[in-house]
């Protein structure tokens, strides 16, 4: 009994770790540079996969990353040249965290920038409306009476 206790509990870790895709045979000897090369891949995104890291990734193209990483790192490239060689070739789309330089900047700051805007048009909007209300002039005994006799005939 206690065995089966065991090897259910075994086997639910096993599903609920998360699932790495990266093959024994493309797994590099030396610890460092695999490492290294999980560090990379762990930040380059799928181009297929949407959401994925290559090292989560089951496609064809993330494997091709996967084995891209390590050939360059064993190789000797350091791991900024490594992501640059693949933002080169895939473009910047392959990147987790996008650099927040050059025309991205107008990305980053275009959420905050259209919020600031929607904020000052609702107070704008608030404070007009409530100024109208102010300004409104009331009716005359003459035009109440017209509006009740006008009510009362629908």
């Amino acid at each position: 009994m206690r065995k089966t206790i065991l090897t259910a509990l075994l086997s639910l870790a096993l599903v609920a770790s998360p699932a790495m895709a990266v093959n024994p045979d493309e797994v590099l000897s030396d610890p460092e540079l695999e490492q290294r090369a999980r560090d990379i891949s762990a930040n380059l995104r799928c181009v297929v996969c949407r959401g994925e890291n290559i090292d989560e990734s089951n496609a064809a193209i993330a494997r091709d990353l996967r084995l891209l990483v390590r050939e360059r790192l064993v190789d000797g490239d350091s791991n900024e040249e490594v992501v640059d060689f693949i933002v080169e070739r895939y473009g910047e789309y392959v990147l987790m965290k996008p650099n927040t330089s050059g025309a991205n900047v107008i990305l980053w700051a275009a959420g905050p920038a259209l919020f600031l805007i929607a904020l000052i048009s609702g107070a704008l909007y608030l404070r007009r409306r409530s100024q109208a209300r102010e300004g409104a002039v009331a009716l005359s005994s003459d035009e109440e009476a017209r509006l009740k006799e006008l009510l009362k005939d629908s």
